[in-house]
């Protein structure tokens, strides 16, 4: 048995090819998993679970049959869909995690997190999702019309292309976690091995942290395939998924 970790699918509707691929993904290897965790980013763009588009009921149906068949799915807010809600979420079969959050993977503390507190040197970014975690300003932002928030979330997605066109040259740093920054969340958990996406970046990393050997381990992301890393009490193994 095996416990399945993906990230930043991005689904949209004008990728159908790749929300396809996800929910194959889902009847064929996930309704057979010890469990599956979703680190955020399931969604392009999520502006609250009152929205009647066809793709969230899609993916929850996918989801929720996981769930039914008896596969515990755990899901963590990302940057793209940090307003997911409890109403969705139940709907769709998941548990919420909090971010960053501890779990015991066949004995093993493993950290997970989405990853994108760790990128601190993108001081604009960081600025955002202060203001954008904050409760007020969620709350403010759900109470407007359904328009207004795709309005917003289609401005946001611009913005984010600019911000990287600015960074320009520099945005393999700036966008990329600060080691500094992993280093401490290391320290502080008192863990040696890590799982996030974010950066789009899929990798194992081993690095030396407080004199231990640590592991971080990046899912990748869906734009032109899927990014799977399976994890069982002898192994884990990063790959991807056509």
């Amino acid at each position: 048995m095996t416990t399945l970790f993906v990230s930043d699918l991005h689904l949209d509707p004008a990728r159908p090819e790749i929300t396809a691929l996800f929910l194959r993904f889902l009847q064929e290897e996930a309704a057979g998993a010890d469990a599956l965790y979703l680190l955020g980013d399931l969604f392009e763009a999520w502006i609250g679970d009152d929205d009647p588009a066809p793709l969230g009921a899609e993916v929850a149906s996918g989801l929720g049959a996981v769930a039914d068949a008896g596969v515990p799915v755990y899901f963590m807010h990302g940057n793209r869909d940090f307003l997911l809600g409890r109403d969705y979420a139940a709907r769709a079969g998941m548990r919420l995690l909090p971010d960053p959050a501890v779990v015991m993977l066949y004995g093993h503390p493993t950290l997970l997190t989405h990853g994108d507190a760790l990128c601190s040197d993108d001081h604009a970014y960081q600025a955002f999702r202060a203001q954008t975690r904050d409760p007020a300003w969620r709350e403010r932002f759900l109470a407007q019309p359904l328009a207004a928030r795709q309005a917003f979330a289609r401005q946001a997605r611009e913005a984010s292309r600019q911000h990287q066109a600015t960074v320009g040259g520099g945005a393999a740093d700036i966008t990329d976690v600060t080691p500094d920054t992993v280093a401490a969340l290391f320290s502080r958990y008192g863990v040696d091995r890590v799982i996030h996406g974010h950066t789009h970046r899929p990798a194992v990393h081993t690095l030396e942290v407080d004199g231990r050997t640590c592991t971080r381990i990046v899912l990748g992301d869906w734009f032109e395939q899927g990014s799977v890393l399976r994890v069982d009490a002898d192994r884990l193994e990063l790959s991807a998924l056509g």
